[in-house]
């Protein structure tokens, strides 16, 4: 079978963002938006339970909206990534985004109000069956109103947050693109590589040479620009602030826990098992240094592929075989579900400059579909972040039918369904070497995912938090970004490095992402969880796999410590589970130490 490395975009709306269809749509969300902001004007308080038609007719039309802009931002979404020059995209970005302020801004009218409902109806309302399935997501939205300033302070906000952080996260992408990295290819021509290439290559190619040089080289790109981006990032940062003051917020953490639905003892718990069990993951750096002729590695020696033998390489067809042949050995849906995608074209994989840096999955609530967008490089870490991404794509696909309510799971659970996907061809990879070389060589590629979750993201959490800490005294500098940045590094890296990478903080997208803040630990919650949820499944065989998706189908219908004690039974608080998971991951650095004796 062949598969297109190109995506089929037409499919959700024909053109681009050109496209006639697409327009159509922004001004039918237009129309549709003047309707249901009079609706909520005019919606009072229920009184009585036979009050509710209206209450389920605004709910109605809040689905039939956020699926609708959902649906846009989505497309938009792939079309800035896949071309970065698409000012057009750009353009009608900012378009959808002044019609999210503005829904937003009438949904928190509605929320003030349903704070207003008595306790003892409010209750008796979610009993019925037209609002039954979806009091979970009522009762944390009445909450949040709850915390909400007056209808006119928050309508104010939120128009501000069009030009206030949503802008300053869309002047970063602006900033990115601008980033050229040159490079000489073996055949002594010089060219100029985008910020994804230039990270492809930095950190995959088996040559310690052009990994050195082009570092060096990824410095001096990022550092050059580096006051914008500091600019950058204090004003996003500050505005957030600014918006947590005005709502008598202090703790700049209660934000991304509530959005996660996490406590805060399981994020310390589980931060604090990881800090207690580094050495074995040190160990492993100074193995691999040995095996690279170093005394300590170097930031871009981490993920370096260890070549014990010809680097194996995975054309994209038999990367996707290969993906869909061990998804089978787990289930009957995930494998039917990935050749689905492959099949339909959801995935852009070409290697070509004037994409964006990094991955993502994003789906299409209207249309049931997803769509993924990465840079195919065919090494084995390469086929690893394909199933990472199926993996999200095969969360939005189980939720399908659901209340549209029922979908909207928070980013630590969402990181679960790839996790685990990615997980199943990792290990599948190790137990398919045929030689202890190639083994080695795999299990390397599956440790730098525990040494990304460890100690990689761990650095980004300690970042950002002492980052929010001196943002809420004043501005913080380009260079003490920097001095941040290193200081993360070598606390996460227990000082195992020889050479960290202070620009960090300018080259990682995720800490400019306005919708979610603190865009790192749900990466590590997620691998921990999922690596938990695995063990089970080789327990249990492919009969699990309806657990599992069981499991992907409660993620936006519970708290995250509630959905654990329901499908594993286990304790999140508690440090056990965390060990357990911690313990899976040494248990491979175990391997590879002793078979690099």
């Amino acid at each position: 079978m062949s598969y297109s490395l190109k995506w089929d975009l037409d499919g959700i709306f024909t053109g681009g963002s050109q496209s006639a269809e697409l327009a159509a749509k922004l001004e039918k969300i237009k129309e549709a938006l003047v309707v249901y902001k009079e609706e909520v004007k005019n919606f009072t308080p229920i009184q009585e339970k036979q009050e509710m038609e209206q209450l389920v007719r605004i709910l109605e039309k809040t689905e039939e909206i956020e699926k609708a802009v959902s649906q846009v931002v989505a497309f938009l979404e792939c079309l800035t990534a896949q071309d970065v020059h698409d000012t057009k995209a750009d353009q009608l970005n900012g378009e959808a985004y002044s019609l999210i302020s503005e829904f937003q801004t009438a949904f928190t009218g509605f929320t003030i109000k349903l704070v207003q409902i008595d306790e003892n109806l409010w209750g008796e309302l979610l009993k019925d069956p037209a609002l039954s399935e979806i009091a979970f997501y009522l009762n944390e939205k009445r909450e949040h109103g709850k915390e909400q300033l007056s209808e006119a302070e928050e309508a104010l906000i939120n128009a501000l947050k069009v030009d206030g952080y949503i802008g300053w996260s869309t002047h970063y992408d602006s900033l990115v693109k601008t980033i050229e990295i040159p490079y000489t290819d073996k055949d002594g021509k010089e060219v100029l590589l985008s910020a994804g290439q230039a990270f492809n290559k930095m950190m995959d190619d088996p040559d310690p040479e052009v990994r050195a040089d082009l570092f060096v080289k990824w410095e001096k790109a990022w550092h050059e620009k580096a006051p914008l981006f500091a600019d950058t990032l204090n004003h996003l940062g500050g505005f957030r602030l600014a918006d947590y003051k005005a709502h008598g917020v202090t703790d700049f953490m209660k934000e991304p826990l509530q959005y996660n639905r996490m406590k805060k003892e399981t994020l310390d718990v589980m931060w604090d098992v990881i800090a207690k069990n580094k050495q074995p993951f040190v160990d492993f750096l100074n193995r691999k240094a040995q095996i690279f002729g170093k005394e300590k590695l170097s930031w871009v020696d981490v993920d370096a592929p260890i070549v014990t033998t010809e680097p194996k390489h995975y054309s994209y067809d038999e990367g996707a075989k290969f993906i869909i042949d061990n998804f089978a050995k787990f289930g009957y849906e995930l494998p039917k579900f990935a050749e689905q995608a492959f099949e339909n074209a959801w995935i852009e994989a070409e290697d070509r400059p004037g994409k964006r840096p990094g991955g993502f999955c994003t789906s299409f609530p209207e249309t049931n579909e997803s769509r993924i967008f990465m840079t195919y490089s065919g090494s084995p870490s390469g086929v690893a972040t394909l199933a990472h991404e199926l993996g999200h794509a095969f969360h939005s696909h189980v939720l399908n039918g659901k209340p549209f309510f029922n979908t909207e799971y928070a980013m630590n659970v969402a990181e679960t369904a790839s996790t685990f996907a990615e997980q199943i061809c990792s290990d599948a990879s190790v137990r398919a070497a045929e030689s202890d070389a190639e083994k080695i060589t795999l299990l390397d590629t599956k440790i730098q995912n525990a040494i990304a979750m460890f100690m990689n993201i761990h650095a980004r959490f300690i970042f950002e938090t002492n980052f929010y800490q001196e943002r809420q005294k004043g501005l913080v500098s380009a260079e003490r970004l920097d001095e941040l940045m290193e200081e993360a590094q070598k606390e996460s890296y227990q000082n195992a490095l020889s050479e960290y990478h202070p620009s960090f903080w300018a080259s990682k997208l995720h800490f400019y992402i306005a919708e979610v803040p603190f865009y790192n630990f749900p990466y590590t919650f997620g691998y921990l969880f999922s690596l938990g949820i695995y063990h089970l499944s080789l327990k249990e065989g492919k009969a699990f796999e309806e657990k599992y998706i069981a499991l992907l189908q409660d993620t936006a219908a519970m708290t995250t410590e509630e959905l654990a004690m329901k499908h594993l039974g286990v304790d999140l608080t508690k440090p056990d589970f965390w060990q357990a998971g911690v313990d899976l991951a040494i248990a491979d650095v175990k391997e590879f130490l002793e078979l690099t004796k």
